[in-house]
């Protein structure tokens, strides 16, 4: 399974349920790598997309304890447990876990492979990634030329679990 998210050099990754940034080659490269494929999020992430409303051409799997939650065009699981349940059904190479804070916190020891979008500032975030570089068995496998987005300047990183 993976990982998908971008964070700032403290590891946030949003603010009052929003990205602490839009940066276009990000969105882009996010779109490219999770269309056709799973993508498992909580309910709070699914809210901040545009109308609150599923991505186009992915399968949207929403973890949420709220079963009176309804959402068109998404699969809704109630437990960890569903979760896997539901996951079994595609290859995990195709899942993409895509937030927030608490989904990404309850699902990364079950991930290898990370795609991280690191931006060179510290925002004001109120939720956070697990950080890779302090985790054991997390390696820095790809990098990226120093990208820049008017004066913000970030890389793209993969990580990969080490086995053993």
């Amino acid at each position: 399974m993976n990982l998908i998210a971008a964070v700032d050099s403290n590891w946030g990754i949003g603010k009052n349920n929003q990205l602490l940034v839009k940066i276009p080659a990000d969105m882009k490269f996010f779109r490219e790598t999770t269309t056709g494929k799973v993508v498992v999020m909580g309910r709070k992430t699914l809210e901040s997309f545009p109308n609150g409303q599923p991505l186009k051409n992915r399968v949207n799997i929403v973890l949420t304890h709220d079963k009176t939650y309804q959402v068109k065009d998404a699969v809704l699981v109630y437990s960890l447990e569903e979760l896997w349940k539901e996951l079994e059904k595609y290859e995990s190479e195709n899942i993409y876990v895509i937030g927030g804070e608490s989904i990404y916190d309850q699902l990364v020891d079950a991930c290898d492979v990370a795609h991280i979008t690191k931006i060179d500032y510290a925002y004001n975030a109120d939720a956070h990634f697990p950080n890779l570089d302090e985790r054991p068995g997390w390696q820095i496998t790809q990098d990226s030329e120093e990208q820049t987005y008017f004066d913000l300047i970030y890389h793209f990183y993969k990580y990969e679990k080490q086995q053993g």
